[in-house]
């Protein structure tokens, strides 16, 4: 069970982070300087189930560069006995398949990624003249299988000024174990005499550019992490921070990183009076992500709307259902105080519901107490719209709630667990106000809880890079934080390819 407070708004959110193609595991390692000695306020892990499937995104992201590949006409000349001097060129070289079947992806602990691709190949064609014995010329094509191609990348995993993550490679190297020419038409066997010259040749080629091409691959990433949204609004009120506050912490198995996840009011950046307390995520890896939302999270949310002023709801008659035997009127209050009836008559009532402390919010497993404190005060609406203060009661509170993921924000719906209601001040003399219970009992109920289920029902944002969609998602709630555990994948029906980030989207 998880408990929110009766407000009009109230903390809900967060996370799951990033990830495109290549990306999918890249933007995981983020990080920016360590000008914050704070503990987050949100962890994520990416686990080695998520590292695998961004490989294989990343893997096809690389083949579609190194098929762009150009390799340049090659000419020259040949000494071939008994011919003698043989002048040729190769022209026309295209790429016509590339094939990536073994990569790995390895973390370094403490360090970065380490990108590995073996017994690649790649198949081109093209065309071929011969010139010999000086007046002798000839032309055919010819096809070449490169094989037993590898290719190492080391990724740095940084951040810029926003706390955006930027990645770039920091190393690479490649190999081309062998070239196999096949020559079609004319004097192929010409060719065939001479092969190893060419096949030095193309190799080569080859060689030079695959490293610069993985580069560009990595380096084509930037544009997208930058769309992540480290400050995402809310509504009016609030926003939430999601950038980076540490170094990632890598290990053998997964990156886990530390955002701030704290809410502000839009306008006014205020410190709440209390920071996040450090907690450690559970080792869990059946999901491609983790994410796990602290206290502190629900609670700069709670502190921000309090000090906006937006936790209180004006309650009149018309809202409150019609099926209801209990109206907002001065006769209803009469009955149990009557000294409202006898200077009040035929008037109706109008409450103001507001908090007058920030609500604080505890996780514990499978359940979330959240206290609210606040006050009720009843006016009575005189004809020319005057409002005549009948009494002030204290309010403590609290209430229940089914938190979900949907689509790119978190949602809930809340149900009321209990309240206890004190006099503060009375404006009509001395009442028993436990006689009022069953009165506000259905205020809170009818009006005041499905107020707050219409703004929760709209979410909080979650953080997101580009576009991406979330599945198989869980959300449970353990001591300090909620845990999200979820996989990804690419959604092509929004009209993306592969190579884009697709919007998160999922349901509890």
């Amino acid at each position: 069970m998880v408990v929110l407070q009766w407000s009009c708004c109230a903390p809900g959110l967060l996370l799951a982070t990033v990830k495109m193609f290549l990306c999918c595991w890249l933007a995981l390692g983020a990080l920016i300087p360590l000008t914050l000695a704070t503990d987050p306020g949100v962890k994520v892990k990416l686990t080695a189930k998520g590292l695998e499937y961004g490989r294989q995104l990343g893997m096809a992201a690389i083949q579609k560069k190194l098929k762009t590949i150009r390799v340049p006409d090659i000419s020259g000349k040949a000494s071939v006995s008994p011919i003698g001097t043989v002048q040729y060129s190769l022209t026309n070289l295209q790429i016509v398949d590339v094939g990536l079947p073994t990569s790995t992806v390895a973390l370094v602990p403490g360090t970065g990624v380490r990108l590995s691709i073996s017994k690649a190949f790649i198949r081109l064609d093209g065309n071929w003249r011969v010139k010999y014995l000086r007046i002798i010329k000839d032309s055919g094509s010819f096809d070449l299988n490169v094989s037993d191609l590898t290719v190492g990348a080391s990724i740095a995993i940084k951040s810029d000024e926003t706390g955006r993550p930027t990645v770039n490679s920091v190393g690479c190297e490649a190999t081309v174990g062998s070239a196999s020419i096949h020559f079609h038409g004319g004097a192929s066997w010409l060719y065939n005499l001479f092969k190893d010259f060419i096949d030095k040749a193309i190799r080569d080629a080859l060689q030079n550019q695959i490293c610069p091409l993985v580069t560009d691959a990595v380096s084509d990433l930037n544009p997208q992490l930058k769309t992540l949204n480290v400050l995402a609004k809310v509504d009016q009120y609030a926003e939430i921070e999601y950038s980076m506050v540490s170094s990632p912490a890598v290990t053998t198995s997964s990156i886990e990183l530390g955002l701030k996840g704290e809410f502000y009011n839009i306008g006014k950046r205020q410190e709440p009076p209390f920071s996040a307390a450090a907690f450690d995520l559970p080792p869990q890896t059946d999901n491609m992500l983790y994410v796990g939302l602290s206290a502190f999270t629900a609670n700069s949310a709670a502190f921000v709307y309090s000090t906006a002023g937006a936790l209180s709801l004006y309650v009149t008659d018309d809202m409150v259902p019609r099926a209801s035997p209990i109206r907002l009127n001065t006769r209803t209050f009469g009955a149990f105080i009557p000294q409202i009836a006898e200077r009040f008559p035929g008037l109706m009532v109008k409450l103001l519901v507001k908090t007058s402390e920030t609500p604080v919010v505890t996780f514990e497993p499978n359940n979330t107490t959240v206290q609210a404190t606040g006050t009720v005060t009843a006016y009575a609406i005189q004809p020319n719209a005057t409002l005549s203060p009948l009494f002030v009661l204290n309010l403590e509170s609290s209430a229940s709630a089914r938190l979900f993921v949907n689509v790119m924000r978190v949602a809930g719906n809340v149900t009321l667990n209990k309240m206890d209601l004190t006099l503060g001040t009375s404006y009509v003399g001395e009442f028993k106000v436990t006689a009022l219970n069953s009165v506000f009992q259905m205020v809170l109920k009818s009006v005041v809880v499905p107020q707050l289920n219409v703004q929760l029902a709209k979410g909080y944002p979650l953080p997101t890079i580009g576009k991406m969609t979330l599945v198989n998602t869980k959300l449970q709630v353990l001591k300090g934080y909620m845990l999200i555990g979820t996989d990804v994948q690419f959604n092509s029906t929004h009209g993306a390819s592969q190579d884009s980030f697709l919007p998160w989207g999922t349901t509890l």
